[in-house]
């Protein structure tokens, strides 16, 4: 039986004029799960809702098998959350910082911030107001892990960074999951850092779930097209997850590329990125991008 450090089950949240529409997701003990999806799309506030911040109108969320409202206190000693932005005040130092989460997380690890301080090259006595974004986000991370927490939480945590310190800040992330009881749910923009990093994907488009699966297998299945009017006209369209027309010539997104490579042997499916997955739901044809969620826990 799959343990899972997190699992949604029809999450619905009603927020101005925007709804977050029964959401599901899973993610398993040892894994990393990314969750996509263009801006307003309902990434923030799922994550504000596993965290409580803002209560939800229907679902279900449990974090290591714990109801998140009815077990809350327990449930964030085991949660370590990385903002897009340092959220310490900017007069203290790291040794400061050390000495205020020590007195709030019961299972801080005093030693184990201070090597992530030698690791990430954080001055301890330099005010966060003098680190660049890259060395704020460092010590965001340092102090999240410091609390040994089993699931990770992070809302576009590498954004704005240079591709050196978001690669050095990914090994982190798949050091942490090495330990089985351990996950992480990881928003980003950076489609590339999930392709590197995450075992599933989940999409939100519109609030809803567009496309979710394996990493592996999505990027495994669908294709891109490129091709001219006339060979997508002969198409069918049922083997299309989104097109886009122009007056250059026409591109398709694949739902599965070996089956259309077997029907359409004289035409050329190339890979898909997740980035590409996401431009033909938002930008292509509406009435090819009706795509059933698919879910790995099928």
């Amino acid at each position: 039986m799959m343990n899972y450090a997190l699992e949604i089950e029809h999450l619905s949240k009603q927020y101005g004029s925007f709804r977050l529409d029964d959401v599901s997701l899973a993610v398993p003990g040892g894994t990393i799960m990314g969750l996509i999806g263009e801006n307003g799309a309902g990434k923030s506030t799922t994550i504000k809702c596993i965290l409580n911040l803002i209560r939800r109108d229907s679902g279900t969320i449990r974090v290591l098998g714990m109801d998140n409202l009815r077990e809350e206190r327990a449930v964030k000693e085991q949660i370590g959350v990385v903002l897009d932005e340092c959220t310490f005040h900017e007069t203290l130092r790291a040794c400061e910082v050390g000495k205020i989460l020590s007195r709030i997380y019961r299972r801080w690890d005093s030693a184990c911030f201070e090597d992530y301080l030698r690791k990430f090259g954080l001055p301890r006595d330099k005010t966060i107001k003098e680190y660049s974004k890259g060395t704020k986000m460092k010590l965001s991370i340092a102090s999240a892990l410091s609390a040994r927490p089993r699931l990770l939480i992070l809302d576009e945590a590498t954004g704005g960074l240079d591709p050196v310190v978001r690669d050095e800040i990914l090994d982190e992330f798949l050091a942490f999951i090495q330990e089985e009881t351990h996950a992480i749910l990881i928003s980003s923009h950076i489609t590339s850092d999930l392709e590197k990093v995450a075992d599933y994907v989940t999409y939100l488009h519109k609030g809803k779930v567009a496309v979710q699966g394996a990493k592996d297998e999505l990027l495994d299945t669908y294709g891109r097209l490129v091709c001219a009017r006339s060979d997508l006209a002969a198409v069918d369209p049922a083997l299309l997850a989104g097109k886009r027309v122009s007056q250059f010539g026409c591109e398709a997104l694949i739902k599965d590329r070996r089956a259309f490579c077997r029907r359409y042997p004289q035409l050329t499916v190339d890979p898909v990125t997740l980035e590409e997955i996401m431009l033909f739901t938002v930008k292509g044809d509406a009435s090819c991008a009706d795509w059933s969620a698919r879910t790995f826990l099928s």
